[in-house]
């Protein structure tokens, strides 16, 4: 498993979105090389891991990754944010980074592109090695499961100085951008007949700006979940991945067996993914499968019992249920930044916050634990000792 996680340069005084990639990039890649890229807006950087087996061993890679690049953008004068949205709006246009392939889509997307609304920071997950045909079985079979993943990751109530009253407004916001939805059934001939027409046709500019929820990597042999916000909270990302990839290895060996993937209406599809946006991990979800609503705490168990045969294959049944219950305590990036702004009516404050979070862990550190802490599954009641 590898992940990309995706964060906003805000200046130290403003809070606000500040165009210092290409500075802070500068400064972190003689150090990080590729793990550090470029992003669409200059106000944003990306950070990628090497792939790994353990999830301690992602845990410390990423932690080191943040601080490396935090220390870089506070030397330009800028603090790293995790949030899918930004919370302090832009003075101003936000510039596109200056390369010829965002300068082409910049060009072809200008009413997404223009408003600035597009600015968003996720969190992917690669599960790998898969060949283009393995990647798409399981990705078939993965569909259900997605809503779910991405309600777990919601932390984007608050865009550009406005409550948006959803827990994940980055989902609406990408949504506005070709080919951000849940994935079609296709095996290895429809995706290339697909992939090919996208282009083709003008849809989308190249291969690389196919955005399903879950795609076929086109540049490494991995399957890629695109589902998440990015989190302050690093353990909230190494559950995702952990979670992930149960999931997915679980999918696979019955991929094996030629189960065939569940055939689900799009448009329900698609109401289960809004309903995990406006929602997060409380309230009531939607069953994509049967159409039913179910609370989304018992969807989040079903995933965990889905998952278990992947997770303890991984060795990661212990640490995906610490995690979870740690993170179903705390609440989810969303509630956190909502309760910071009901307490102290400040945006600063909710970024300050947000900031401290984001490299709040030491390279060393183990997951959090949650020694005295109970979850009631499936009720929203939780007991601290």
């Amino acid at each position: 498993m590898g992940v990309e996680e995706e964060f906003f340069l805000v200046d130290r005084r403003t809070r606000a979105p500040v165009p210092r990639g290409p500075q802070v990039i500068a400064q972190a890649a003689p150090l990080l090389g590729e793990q550090i890229q470029a992003e669409f807006y200059r106000c944003m950087v990306e950070i990628c891991t090497q792939p790994m087996l353990s999830c301690a061993d992602l845990r410390a890679e990423l932690a080191g990754l943040r601080a490396t690049v935090a220390d870089a953008a506070r030397d330009a004068g800028c603090l790293l944010l995790a949030s899918g949205t930004p919370v302090v709006p832009s003075p101003g246009p936000v510039p596109v980074t200056d390369t010829p392939r965002y300068r082409r889509m910049e060009s072809r997307y200008r009413v997404v592109v223009d408003d600035g609304a597009s600015t968003t920071c996720g969190c992917h997950v690669h599960i790998g090695p898969l060949d283009r045909p393995q990647a798409l079985a399981v990705a078939n079979q993965l569909r259900p499961w997605l809503p779910v993943l991405q309600a777990l990751a919601v932390n984007s109530p608050l865009s550009s100085g406005h409550e948006t009253g959803f827990a994940g407004w980055r989902a609406v916001q990408m949504a506005r951008w070709p080919t951000v939805e849940p994935a079609p059934l296709l095996d290895t001939a429809g995706y290339e007949a697909t992939a090919d027409a996208l282009v083709a046709s003008g849809t989308l500019l190249d291969r690389r700006m196919i955005y399903w929820y879950a795609r076929p990597s086109e540049h490494v042999p991995t399957l890629e979940i695109r589902i998440a916000d990015v989190n302050a909270d690093l353990d909230c990302t190494v559950l995702l991945a952990a979670l992930v990839r149960g999931l997915c290895m679980t999918l696979l060996a019955e991929v094996g067996e030629g189960r065939p993937p569940p055939r689900i209406p799009p448009g329900r599809l698609r109401a289960a993914h809004w309903r995990a946006a406006l929602l997060g991990p409380t309230g009531t979800g939607l069953d994509p499968v049967t159409g039913t609503e179910v609370p989304m705490r018992e969807l989040i168990d079903r995933l965990l019992a889905r998952a278990e045969p992947g997770l303890t294959a991984a060795g990661d049944t212990a640490l995906a249920h610490r995690l979870l219950d740690r993170h179903l305590v705390l609440g989810s990036g969303a509630h956190r930044q909502r309760v910071r702004y009901r307490r102290s009516g400040s945006l600063r404050d909710v970024v300050d916050h947000m900031t401290a979070l984001t490299t709040s862990a030491s390279p060393g550190a183990q997951p959090a634990d949650t020694a005295g802490t109970a979850v009631h599954r499936g009720t929203g009641r939780h007991d601290t000792g």
